[in-house]
């Protein structure tokens, strides 16, 4: 098993040598240097770009830029975003995959990274092997929207509609093989019922047809989705997590509605390429788990739905293996070819 980023940061500190993360994931000491030592011990002496594989003004974004506000104060140097969208994010998470291991360039990740695996037959990196976790930053659920013109105001209701109509209600997505789409996949295959995916290009079209009432429901992340429960626009049937939303503390789980077993949460972490130094690693950890506590950052999520985390990197680590594993599963299950 890999030994934790502490033992490792142990390990610096009595060998006196300085530990990487070889492409196979397992800790090893490297050469001991004067220069490269003083490197890590003086980091970072120069602005750090953080890499969002998707457009401004996401999830991915909004989580980015909270979090770089807070690290930019902490470090004492400047972390900027670098929107780097397209290709399912894997142009964003490629560049970082073969970025210099020196902690000069960082990944904001969301759960299409363990997504890709189960739905491209070619991912240019080996998400496993060629990026260290740092720390899951944040969690919410996606929530299980209707139009109002929907005859269900409950789970059980919507399912009993759909099996009484096999294939005629119709769900959007913001794309085949994003979160909410594997999400409703989940639902549809533990449910046993048949309702009919209308993928879009983002999740803003979607939900501008979901509230139209041209479809007729979504799961969406409570980023996108609150303002329109909030105003009567969409009725929220049920959250994705295993416990309820304190956004939405009326609204039960999934698995309370019926559906045993069902749980899927959208996160987003922060990742770093493979072989960088674990005193570099170590000390972003804490710097971000620090910066996690912050009230006024709470305050931002909370807003949004989200739930800081601050999880360890081989919590993290472990949670990414899963969800690979998890999400190929049930691209399996839906019969969905990887493309």
């Amino acid at each position: 098993m890999r030994a934790t980023f502490f033992k490792a940061a142990a390990a610096i500190a009595c060998a006196g040598s300085l530990l990487i993360y070889t492409p196979d994931g397992q800790a090893q000491a490297a050469a001991s240097g004067t220069a490269q030592t003083a490197a890590s011990a003086d980091y970072p002496t120069r602005p750090i770009r953080l890499v969002v594989p998707s457009a401004a003004g996401g999830g991915t974004d909004i989580v980015a830029r909270l979090i770089a506000q807070k690290l930019s104060a902490s470090l004492g140097q400047q972390v900027f975003v670098d929107n780097r969208p397209g290709a399912g994010q894997m142009i964003g998470i490629d560049q970082v995959a073969k970025a210099s291991p020196d902690g000069y360039t960082l990944l904001m990740a969301a759960s299409t990274l363990a997504l890709n695996p189960a739905m491209y037959k070619t991912v240019p990196y080996d998400t496993l092997r060629d990026l260290a976790p740092i720390s899951e930053v944040a969690s919410l659920p996606n929530v299980l929207v209707v139009h109002p013109s929907v005859p269900a105001n409950s789970l059980p209701e919507l399912l009993a509609l759909a099996r009484s109509q096999p294939g005629k209600l119709t769900y959007a997505s913001a794309g085949v093989g994003t979160s909410p789409h594997m999400s409703m996949e989940l639902l549809k295959d533990l449910a046993r019922v048949d309702i009919l995916h209308v993928p879009y290009k983002g999740t803003g079209p979607a939900l501008v047809d979901v509230v139209a009432g041209q479809v007729a429901m979504m799961m969406g992340n409570t980023l996108s989705v609150l303002p329109h429960i909030k105003s009567g626009k969409l009725r929220a049937l049920g959250v994705s997590g295993t416990t309820r939303s304190a956004a939405l503390p009326d609204v039960p789980t999934l698995a309370e509605g019926g559906v045993a077993r069902y749980e899927s949460v959208q996160w987003y972490g922060l990742l770093a390429p493979a072989g960088t130094p674990v005193a570099i690693i170590n000390k972003l950890h804490t710097t971000t788990v620090s910066a996690l506590g912050d009230a006024d950052l709470k305050k931002h999520l909370a807003a949004d739905g989200a739930e800081p985390v601050g999880n360890s990197p081989d919590a993290f680590g472990a949670l990414i293996r899963s969800e690979i594993t998890k999400w190929k599963a049930v691209a399996a299950a839906a019969g969905i070819t990887p493309e």
